[in-house]
């Protein structure tokens, strides 16, 4: 696990894609917390549950990214830590960038997507944006802004600043206005665009996962300390820009 930072409050990792950030009925293997809780015991106590009451169940965890995206993630060591970072992501002071491949060319160089996100009515671990074909429930508002960086006509790439922090939200943005994320075959759908590489890791089906990655993170901490963390994106992402390029010259 590459640790980008830390000091007495914070913890800023540059998380894998393929590894989720904590457990649940449906994950199998090592998660982020695993990984915490190994090498720093101490946030064994922090989050939502007071200390007194034992364990968190998501120890120093103030966001999270989804298990195939791959990029900068903050944990929080202690709990004055955990609640002022939880603040500044509830009152969106957190400025976070990502870099998305996705299908097709669209047509403005830059736009914002404002549409709700809530649960999809007939899967309820999947997202839909209002306005869909999906029936959603529970819907809250949403916006994610981006800017085309590169783009060629089967992918673009983007530079994609979401404002709220919806499940799932810019893999549900950006299938709304019919551009999703390459290689994202939950939102996608089976035939989903997805760049394949060549020489000996080529794979006849592209990339094994959505080609999303949380290049920064941005905040006030403490207050009047501004702090910016970035991540490279890994191989898999990298050679997706790669094939694009190709496409564009």
């Amino acid at each position: 696990m590459d640790i980008i930072f830390k000091d007495k409050d914070i913890i800023v990792l540059n998380k894998p894609a393929g590894i989720a950030v904590h457990g649940g009925p449906n994950v199998q293997g090592e998660t982020i917390v695993d990984f915490l809780i190994e090498h720093f015991p101490e946030v064994k106590g922090v989050g939502d549950l007071p200390a007194q009451a034992g364990d968190s169940i998501r120890p120093g965890i103030v966001h999270r990214l989804d298990r195939d995206t791959s990029g900068v993630l903050v944990v929080a060591r202690n709990q004055d830590a955990f609640e002022r970072l939880k603040l500044l992501f509830k009152t969106r002071n957190v400025e976070k960038t990502y870099l998305a491949v996705v299908c097709g060319k669209l047509k403005n160089q830059r736009g914002v997507i404002s549409y709700p996100i809530g649960r999809d009515a007939k899967n309820p671990t999947r997202r839909g944006a209002a306005g869909g074909r999906a029936r959603i429930r529970g819907e809250r508002e949403a916006e994610t802004r981006y800017r085309v960086l590169k783009a060629g006509d089967a992918y673009s790439l983007l530079e994609v600043m979401p404002k709220t922090g919806r499940t799932h939200q810019i893999r549900v943005h950006m299938k709304a206005i019919g551009h999703p994320i390459a290689c994202d075959r939950v939102y996608g759908g089976k035939k989903v665009c997805c760049p394949r590489a060549t020489g000996a890791r080529a794979s006849p089906e592209g990339a094994g996962r959505q080609m999303l990655h949380a290049q920064s993170l941005s905040f006030s901490f403490p207050e009047g300390r501004r702090l910016q963390f970035e991540a490279d994106p890994p191989e898999d992402f990298s050679n997706a820009v790669k094939i694009l390029e190709t496409e564009v010259e």
